[in-house]
């Protein structure tokens, strides 16, 4: 486990946008509690209540990977318009201890689903 610091910084901060994640129109979630996740030199990611997602279109997977800062992450697939986008979501159940403000929360790759912030 490493401890986020000046050599690799990640900040965890409210976004005060609403943000919507669509796939081919429909809507997988929409928040104003998303919490957006900025790390090193990585563009920033949009962590989002899994009460504001349709957990319904979701389908946990067998993948994990392990990030020495957050800690094992859990993937899920959507499963929406007749299609399925395998492993197109993560989330650190359990994370460790320097980031359990995502705990739980889902983050979506940005080349598999459409990420909006909403005024």
């Amino acid at each position: 486990m490493k401890v986020p610091g000046p050599d690799h910084p990640i900040t965890v901060t409210p976004n005060t946008k609403r943000v919507r994640v669509t796939i081919d129109g429909v809507v997988i979630a929409d928040t104003t509690h998303a919490l957006t996740l900025k790390e090193a030199s990585y563009p920033a990611v949009q962590y989002v209540p899994r009460q504001d997602t349709n957990m319904e279109l979701l389908r946990r997977t067998d993948r994990t990977t392990h990030c020495p800062y957050k800690g094992d992450a859990a993937y899920f697939s959507i499963v929406a318009n007749g299609k399925t986008l395998e492993n197109s979501i993560w989330s650190y159940e359990t994370p460790f201890p320097a980031m359990m403000e995502i705990t739980g929360r889902l983050a979506f790759y940005p080349d598999k689903v459409k990420i909006e912030e909403v005024a």
